[in-house]
Parts: structure tokens; C-alpha cells; sequence
């Protein structure tokens, strides 16, 4: 079936926003017979935009989603004269795609992504589509340009002929799997009549240059800042293969390609996959969206900068002996600062962490829910006997009965506490990857086990995963023989950095740290009272404080590792806390949906919008749903969020609230203890949050009328 028929086409697109203007375009995709569900599929393309607006520069809207509503891969093609505003910088879209793919047909949806981009920055193809008369004549282009058919990765690609748009807007974060698309034929000559670059000591050289792009979401800037580097390359006299990390998968760069490049060039907002190939090259290292706006001045660095090691051996040499697998080489983005570098270090240990910690969470506390109502009040304890290792009737493995609840409840503990045990190893080790690549995961993961077994809890994961990150950079940097370089990777890196960085734990480092964290526990254990309310103030606070950043994470990293020796009534001060967090953690977004429906005048359409899909996301314990409000405004949304997750965090502790899942917000109420506490306490700091951010906003609305503006006098 193609994908787009002239049913999917509306040439007069008209909507007072892109919410109804989606709305318009998802209804052809009805009458076409191409979903079950439109609400649902729109709900599904809304959450990917409160994610991050899909404008683009050139005055491009691509709005997409995956959902289960949809039947078939299929586009649909808007044409909105007067413009409307999709959120890009440079003003409104008038070019509108909506991408719509089935939940298990990634792969069609995949492949339209980076086509249809590549095909976007071409202005001939922009400027037909805005020339066509008919719905026949705009399948007819598209077809021509975006199709399921063609090769994929790894085939040669035209290089369009027009320079990239400017572009102001940026991505926000969110993990996305790599792709490729390059020039793997490429001929190392650059073709006839292309300009050459002037170079220190290269002059009219046509050199071969290899790039890797990504971003956040893995889909528009990625594809857009390789097309980009294509043109400019070309454009130069040169040559260019670009691997781009987006959301299709990876085929990365061949070793080939990157022996025979003469430089670098990284435009990329997530760390680069890998990094370790490039080892030796000179490097031009930047954001993504330079990769898209200022492309020829890429270009033109990356070979200046290969004239230059070109023209001194003995820089280049030294270099390479300094090659620094997590930062690059050479030319490095001076916008990237060491906390920022720290803190996606960080964030990256967490994230992979994260699956962990649900998964095996929410299987525990199911299993002491099960428990109790097999066993009575005290099975959440005896469940905590069963193992794969115990004896007689306490090994779930020969002991397991479908007919018994105690047995589900036992199969459920021993998988939730097997999820569990790979917490500090996988926060460890993935800190680790974040730093060195693929070299850092053994030694990572290997001494995070140890930290653990050590009782050093996440502190030492921590601390295992800084250390083996740089170590394993380090004596991957190391300049070696050409014999011994093809068993670094998998025998001298791993075995030196494992030794060193497992090494130091056990002899010096683990002994500090597990009485660091012992000293912790017992000292929150014996929290009562003042105290107790002061601790949970400052988790709530520090979960409101950047909504799903790295002061959050921590708060939360700080809940869920607890809950990993959580099981007795001696330490019920860990499920306590696991209360506090997730409480503090819900009111934002609550906060701010109930601010926008009390006092929508005071918000934007967009912020209304975002106001009613933070009620769920509230809910559901996303903190993440109030970033768009905090974008926008982010002093008074920050500082009332911190007072009233504070206050929520401190009740929650307070009422001795427990709770033994890691995630889920109001759906795991009944695994609580005391969760009508826990109800009110959130209430309260939502309601408290609300007035704070509604009060602000007033006065911030009234200062701004100026005297005798009836506008003011009305407020």
C-alpha cells in the first residue's frame, strides 16, 4: 500500500493551531481506512509533541508518532498558506507532514524519517510542493523522493543541491537508538568544479572527511545536520560519509572509511557512539544544530585543522597519544562545559538503570502484596526466605505450584530481587560507558557488582563508575605497537582498567564508603519527628527542584536503592522515603494542570494544552510533565515547585507513609501503607504549589500592564 494517497493530501489547510490542524490531517487517514482509532492515535502524536515541538526551520511541520490505532505506515501532506505555528524559531509552518506508523512497523516508519528529511532540505522539492495544484501532482513529488522501497543504509545518496535553512531551535533530551546513511561509494576525488577549500598548507586537496550527527530524538536534526554536511562538503571539493545516530538503528561507519579520513566532525547532542574508532583523528566537535546552520564553517575547520596535523607530525602524534575517547580530539565545542559533561555522565548511568528498577520494583511489591494475602500480616517477611539457593520448601525453583498464591508471590520476589541486584552494577557501569565507551562497560559493571556486595550502595556505584570510566580512557589512550592495538579493546583495556579500578575499591575506596553509607542508614533509621519531616522536605524539594534532572535523579536514585534492602520492619525508614520521593516527584505537573484550568487566562494556549496532559502525567508520577512550563517560565514555576513538593515530601514522612514500588503514582496505592496520608499530603502541596505559581503569575501579569491599561485594572 502506498503511503500516501491524494485522500492524504489537503492543499488549504486551515487551523487556529497545530493542534487542530493535526486533528484535520489524522481524519484523512479515517476516510482512507488507515486507523481504528483516531483520538487515540492523536493522543499518541500530542505526547510526542509535549516531548519536544516538531517545527522546523524553512517553515516545516513534521508531527509523527508511533501508535497500536494505526493500520498502515502512511503521510499526510497539509499545505497551510497563512502559517501555522508549529514551534520552530523562524516563524510558522506552512509545509506540514504528519507521520503516522503502526506500534510494531517501526522499521516503515524508520525509513520515511531520514528521506523525508533529506528530501526537506532541498528547496526544489519545497518549492514544488508549494507550486502544486493538485493532490495527484504533490503524491506524484513525494513518492518520487520518499518511498518503502528504496535501498537503505549503506547506499549511495544524492546530495541536494540547495544550502541548508538557518536554525535557531534546539532538541531536548531523550535516548534514541543510531542509524546510517552516507556515501559508503564515494569516490575519494571531489567532483568536477567543486570549489576548493583554502587550508593551512593544503591548498586546492580534496580531502575525504567522515561525521557522526545525532540528536535527542534521533529524527529531524539528525538526518538534517548529515544532509547538511553532504551539501556543504561537496560544495568544498570534498568528500564526506556521515553516520548518523538517530532512531532507526545503526550501521555504523566502516573501518575503512574512517582509516582513509583525513578528519572528523562530531555535530551530535548525545554522546557518540563508539568514540574510540576516531581515535587519531583531528576532530571538529559541536552541537547538532551547528551541524545543520553552519555547515560550511564545519567543514572548512575539519580541513584546516587536518592541514595543520598534516603540516606538524609531531602534533598530530601527540594527539593521538592523548586521545580522549569521551571528549574527542582536537577542536572541541567550547559550549560543552565539565558540568555538563558530569551531568550526562550521570544522567546516562540512570537512565539505563532506570528499566531495572521498574521492573524488578514493581515485581516486589507485588510479591509482599500477594504475600500478605496468603500469608497474613507478616508474609511481606517470610516471603523474603524464598531464593533459588534455599533449602527444602524455600527454593521457588522446586517448590513453585500454579494452584498457590505463596508460590506467585515467591516467583515474583526472587525475579523483582534478581532485577534489583544488577542496580549498582548497571548505574556503574554505564556512568562508565558514558565516560570511555564500550571500553568502560567491564570494568564499570565489575566493580559496581563489588561496591554492592560491599554494602557500598549507590554511592559506590557512584564512585566505581567515575573511576572505571577513567581509567579505562586512560589506558585506552595509550599510544601501543601496531601489533598490540587490535587486542586492546578486548583484552588489554577491560583486563588492565577492570584490575586497577576493582582493585583500588577493595583495598582503599570500598571501607570509607560502606561506612559512609551505613553511618547514613542507621542515621535515617533513627530519624523521628523534626528530623524526619526535614529529610522528606528536602527530597520532595529536590524532586520538584528540575523535574526529571540531575538533582531529581539523585532524590530518586537515592528512593529506589534503598528499596534494594528494603523487606524487614528494620528498615522501614527506606519504603518511607520511597513515599516521600514519589510524592514529591507527582506535584508539579498536578500542580501546574490544576493552576491552567483554575486560571487559564494567565497561560498560553500550548501551556492549557500541556495543562490538561499533566493531570495523567501527574498521576502517573512523570515529573517530566511540567518542563514545558518550566521552560517557559522557569523561576516562578521552579521556586513554587520546590515549596510544594517540600511540603508534600515532609507530610508523606511525617504520616509514615511506606511504599515498596520504585514507580507509578496513584496506580500503586494499594501497595502502601497508610496511602490516605499519602493522598492528602499530596493534595496539600499540590493545591499550595498552585496558588504559589497563580499568585506569581498575577503579579508578574500586572507589572507588565502599564499604568491605565484597562487590561490591568481588570486583573
Amino acid at each position: 500500500m502506498p503511503l500516501i494517497t491524494p485522500s492524504q493530501v489537503v492543499l488549504d489547510l486551515s487551523a487556529p493551531d497545530s493542534h487542530a490542524a493535526t486533528r484535520r490531517l489524522a481524519e484523512t487517514l479515517v476516510e482512507s481506512g488507515r486507523t481504528t482509532d483516531v483520538e487515540a492515535f492523536l493522543d499518541d502524536v500530542r505526547a510526542r509533541e509535549e516531548v519536544m515541538a516538531t517545527g522546523l526551520p524553512g517553515g516545516i511541520g513534521i508531527p509523527h508518532a508511533r501508535s497500536a490505532a494505526i493500520t498502515e505506515p502512511s503521510l499526510v501532506f497539509g499545505r497551510a498558506t497563512r502559517g501555522i505555528d508549529w514551534g520552530a524559531k523562524d516563524g510558522p509552518a506552512t509545509l506540514i507532514f504528519l507521520i503516522a506508523a503502526p506500534e510494531g512497523g517501526g522499521e516503515a516508519h524508520m525509513q520515511v524519517l531520514p528521506k523525508l528529511a533529506k528530501a526537506l532540505m532541498d528547496q526544489s522539492f519545497r518549492s514544488a510542493l508549494e507550486a502544486a495544484t493538485t493532490e495527484a501532482e504533490v503524491v506524484a513529488l513525494v513518492e518520487e523522493r520518499v518511498s518503502l522501497d528504496e535501498p537503505k543504509q549503506g547506499t549511495p545518496q544524492p546530495v541536494a543541491s540547495a544550502a541548508p535553512p538557518a536554525v535557531e531551535s534546539s532538541e531536548s533530551t531523550q535516548s534514541s537508538e543510531p542509524t546510517h546513511s552516507g556515501d559508503e561509494g564515494a569516490a575519494d576525488e571531489a567532483s568536477a568544479g567543486g570549489a576548493s577549500a583554502t587550508t593551512a598548507g593544503e591548498g586546492s586537496h580534496s580531502l575525504h572527511l567522515v561525521a557522526v550527527t545525532s540528536c535527542p530524538t534521533g529524527i529531524a536534526h539528525t538526518y538534517m545536520a548529515a544532509e547538511a554536511l553532504r551539501t556543504a562538503a561537496e560544495e568544498a571539493g570534498h568528500t564526506i560519509t556521515v553516520e548518523t545516530q538517530g532512531s532507526a538503528g545503526s550501521t555504523p561507519l566502516s573501518r575503512s572509511e574512517i582509516q582513509r579520513a583525513d578528519a572528523v566532525i562530531f555535530a551530535h547532542d548525545l554522546e557518540v557512539k563508539d568514540k574510540g574508532r576516531f581515535a587519531g583523528l583531528p576532530t571538529v566537535d559541536v552541537g547538532v544544530k551547528k551541524g545543520v546552520s553552519d555547515a560550511p564553517e564545519l567543514v572548512e575547520r575539519a580541513v584546516t585543522l587536518a592541514g595543520q596535523w598534516a603540516a606538524d607530525p609531531q602534533r598530530a602524534a601527540a594527539a593521538a597519544a592523548a586521545t580522549d575517547l569521551a571528549d574527542g580530539t582536537g577542536d572541541e565545542d567550547p559550549e560543552v562545559s565539565t558540568a555538563t559533561r558530569v551531568r550526562q555522565w550521570l544522567m546516562t548511568g540512570v537512565s539505563y538503570m532506570i528499566p531495572f528498577v521498574a521492573a524488578g520494583g514493581i515485581l516486589i511489591a507485588l510479591s509482599f502484596m500477594l504475600a500478605q494475602i496468603a500469608m497474613g500480616e507478616q508474609g511481606a517477611i517470610e516471603i523474603t526466605q524464598y531464593s533459588l539457593t534455599a533449602e527444602g520448601d524455600f527454593n521457588i525453583a522446586n517448590s513453585f505450584s500454579p494452584l498457590s498464591l505463596t508460590s506467585w508471590a515467591a516467583l515474583f520476589f526472587v525475579i523483582g530481587g534478581a532485577a534489583f541486584g544488577f542496580l549498582v552494577p548497571i548505574l556503574s557501569g554505564y556512568i562508565a560507558y558514558a565516560i570511555a565507551d564500550r571500553p568502560g562497560l567491564v570494568p564499570g559493571i565489575v566493580s559496581g557488582w563489588i561496591a554492592s556486595t560491599m554494602g557500598a550502595g549507590f554511592l559506590g556505584g557512584l564512585a566505581t563508575g567515575f573511576i572505571a570510566g577513567f581509567v579505562a580512557r586512560w589506558v585506552a589512550g595509550w599510544k601501543v605497537h601496531a601489533g598490540v592495538r587490535g587486542v586492546m579493546p578486548v583484552v588489554v583495556i577491560p583486563l588492565l582498567s577492570t584490575l586497577i579500578t576493582a582493585g583500588l575499591f577493595i583495598t582503599a575506596l570500598g571501607r570509607p564508603i560502606t561506612w559512609l553509607m551505613d553511618s547514613l542508614t542507621a542515621g535515617l533509621e533513627g530519624m523521628g519527628g523534626g528530623s524526619a519531616l526535614l529529610l522528606g522536605a528536602l527530597l520532595g524539594g529536590m524532586m520538584g527542584f528540575d523535574l526529571g534532572g540531575p538533582v531529581n535523579k539523585v532524590a530518586y536514585t537515592f528512593g529506589t536503592t534503598g528499596l534494594t534492602v528494603a523487606g524487614t520492619a528494620t528498615d522501614a525508614i527506606q519504603l518511607k522515603i520511597m513515599a516521600a520521593v514519589m510524592a514529591g516527584g507527582m506535584v508539579a505537573p498536578l500542580a501546574l494542570a490544576l493552576a491552567t484550568t483554575v486560571r487559564p487566562r494567565l497561560f498560553s494556549e500550548p501551556e492549557r494544552e500541556n495543562g490538561r496532559a499533566a493531570w495523567l502525567l501527574g498521576a502517573s508520577f512523570i515529573s517530566e510533565g511540567a518542563i514545558p512550563f518550566a521552560a517557559a517560565d522557569p523561576v516562578r514555576v521552579m521556586a513554587s515547585s520546590v515549596v510544594g513538593s517540600a511540603i508534600t515530601g515532609a507530610l508523606v514522612m511525617a504520616g509514615g507513609v511506606t511504599l515498596r514500588a520504585p514507580h507509578g503514582g496513584v496506580w500503586v496505592l494499594p501497595l502502601m501503607g497508610n496511602f490516605l496520608m499519602f493522598v492528602v499530603a499530596l493534595a496539600v502541596g499540590v493545591v499550595v504549589m498552585a496558588a504559589i505559581v497563580i499568585a506569581l503569575k498575577t503579579m508578574g501579569s500586572r507589572a507588565a500592564q502599564p499604568e491605565g491599561d484597562p487590561q490591568r485594572v481588570a486583573a
